[in-house]
C-alpha cells in the first residue's frame, strides 16, 4: 500500500520491500539487536554510534534514523546484526603484546613544533 504524504520520508517508508506483510511480534518474542553505523558526510568513514532493537533490518534503519540521525548532519546509516559482528575475547588481548613498538611511524612521535619554535627563537638572537 503506497502512502502519499507531503513529507517525503513517509512516502519512502511505504515503498520499503515487504510493506504488504504485517509483522506480528509476540510480547515473549525478542527483537533482534542491530549495531548502528553513522556517516556524517559522503566520503567519510562510518562510525559506530549505538544499537537499536527491531524486528527486521528495514525497521532497524528507521529506528536508527530516528535515534541517531535527527539532530546532526547525516549522509548514510548502516545497520548490522550484532550476532554477525566477530570480535576477540578480552582474554585474548595478549596477541597484541608481540607487536613491536613502532611509535616512529606515528606523526605525533616527531616533535617538530618544538624544534620550529626553538629555531624561531634563535633567529631573533643572532
Amino acid at each position: 500500500m503506497k502512502i502519499i504524504s507531503l513529507d517525503p520520508r513517509i512516502s519512502r517508508i511505504s515503498e520499503l520491500p515487504g510493506q504488504d506483510e504485517t509483522v506480528i511480534v509476540d510480547h515473549q518474542e525478542g527483537w533482534i539487536t542491530y549495531e548502528v553505523f553513522h556517516q556524517k558526510k559522503t566520503g567519510t568513514q562510518h562510525t559506530h554510534v549505538g544499537i537499536v532493537h527491531a524486528p527486521n533490518a528495514e525497521m532497524a534503519i528507521i529506528f536508527a534514523k530516528e535515534s541517531f540521525a535527527r539532530r546532526g548532519a547525516t549522509s548514510n546509516i548502516w545497520v548490522v546484526k550484532s550476532e554477525d559482528v566477530t570480535a576477540l575475547d578480552y582474554t585474548d588481548s595478549d596477541i597484541f603484546d608481540t607487536t613491536a613498538e613502532k611509535t616512529y611511524r606515528d606523526a605525533s612521535f616527531y616533535k617538530t613544533r618544538d624544534k620550529i619554535d626553538q629555531l624561531k627563537g634563535n633567529e631573533g638572537h643572532e
